[in-house]
């Protein structure tokens, strides 16, 4: 397990969950009362300028609409008002080639909305990060290799692209020092077996670069195996991780999602309660319970689409709530109808965990709140 990730004073999760810091929905969950998330993930667009071999978004096809200014500030003014804590633009396509992409951000921060963002960090330059990067949480760049040639193969782009996003990442920092900004600065690599020689080529990436951050995360599949990805392998590279954190230091964190790696793709749990917590959003608007079930043969559980109706409608219609409980409910098996590990599954342990009264979630009165609290 990692031990605690200390950042400026303050406690870093990344591998687990916020959850216990909400206590006031917990209580309205507990009472089976209908409440508004604590956190939506969301993506403006499903286009994407790259071509990542390990992304799930190919999974996820779903009915095609466009989100718009007038949508998303609609989208967001609800959350205000409904009191969602936090967004970020994490999902299905790279939000930052939407046209609305500042914007959102910009907009949500004014509303009183904690924002975060996941980009693969082509087009965030210096003077977009002087834009958005005030008005973020955290801000995470998908960089899933340390060599330019590896980058390229994995993630379906050009080879020259990696010395601009590393530049970028540079600036963003220089911003951030200039600045004494909030946000934290992070990068992440989705890790399959077949990329193992590129974990200490990143670790040491990141020294150079100086980011707060990199974390080392499982790849997710789906319930038929469709990226192909071998759970059982990780076993035999534990060591190239455990070296890869030996690159940390008092500012920079190397950070390997321990619990899901040795998990191997399995759960403890059947019901999913955790998503009333958090919902995502496809890049054509759809809500779902999780980005895992955004394709069209999950329609039974998709909850509505913010480019049909308000989203405040939508959270407290008796559609959303029939999905919710039932994916609550014996009727229900996560274990043998999910694809491996979803966004949910820290909390959703956790949550399982305390309606079991194995290890109850506790009250965190009087606790230092960690990090990015927003997001659960």
């Amino acid at each position: 397990m990692n031990a605690p990730v200390i950042l400026d004073g303050k406690e870093l999760i990344l591998d687990g969950t916020k959850i216990a810091w909400h206590a006031d929905r917990l209580a309205q969950w507990e009472r089976g009362e209908r409440f508004a998330p604590v956190t939506v993930d969301i993506a403006l667009t499903r286009a994407c300028n790259y071509g990542c071999h390990f992304c799930y978004a190919m999974l996820q096809e779903n009915a095609n609409h466009v989100i718009t200014k007038e949508i998303i500030h609609n989208f967001l003014d609800d959350c205000a008002e409904i009191g969602v804590r936090g967004v970020s633009l994490v999902g299905d396509g790279e939000s930052s080639i939407s046209p609305v992409f500042v914007d959102t951000i910009v907009h949500g921060s004014q509303n009183g909305i904690s924002m975060a963002c996941a980009s693969n960090g082509l087009t965030i330059t210096k003077r977009r990060a002087e834009q958005i990067l005030p008005h973020l949480t955290y801000l995470r760049i998908n960089f899933s290799a340390g060599e330019g040639k590896r980058y390229s193969e994995i993630m379906g782009a050009k080879e020259a692209w990696f010395d601009r996003v590393c530049q970028n990442i540079r600036d963003m920092m220089e911003i951030k020092r200039r600045d004494g900004l909030d946000v934290t600065i992070g990068m992440q690599m989705v890790v399959m077996p077949e990329y193992e020689d590129q974990l200490v080529p990143l670790a040491k990436l990141g020294a150079e670069l100086r980011p707060d951050y990199l974390v080392l995360k499982h790849c997710s599949d789906d319930e038929e195996g469709s990226l192909g990805v071998d759970y059982q392998k990780y076993e035999g590279f534990y060591d190239k991780l455990r070296e890869a954190e030996s690159y940390s230091d008092d500012q920079y964190k190397v950070v390997v999602k321990w619990s899901k790696i040795e998990a191997k793709g399995t759960r403890s749990y059947q019901r999913c309660y955790g998503v009333p917590f958090l919902v995502q959003m496809s890049g054509t608007g759809l809500l779902a319970p999780c980005s895992m079930m955004f394709n069209e043969r999950y329609k039974k559980f998709h909850l509505g689409n913010i480019c049909e109706r308000r989203f405040k409608d939508i959270v407290f219609s008796d559609e959303y709530w029939e999905v919710i409980n039932h994916l609550a409910s014996p009727k229900f098996n996560a274990q043998a109808s999910c694809p491996t590990l979803c966004l949910q599954h820290k909390f959703n342990e956790a949550l399982d965990n305390h309606v079991k009264g194995i290890v109850p979630i506790e009250a965190t009165k009087g606790a230092a709140p960690p990090m990015h609290i927003n997001f659960v």
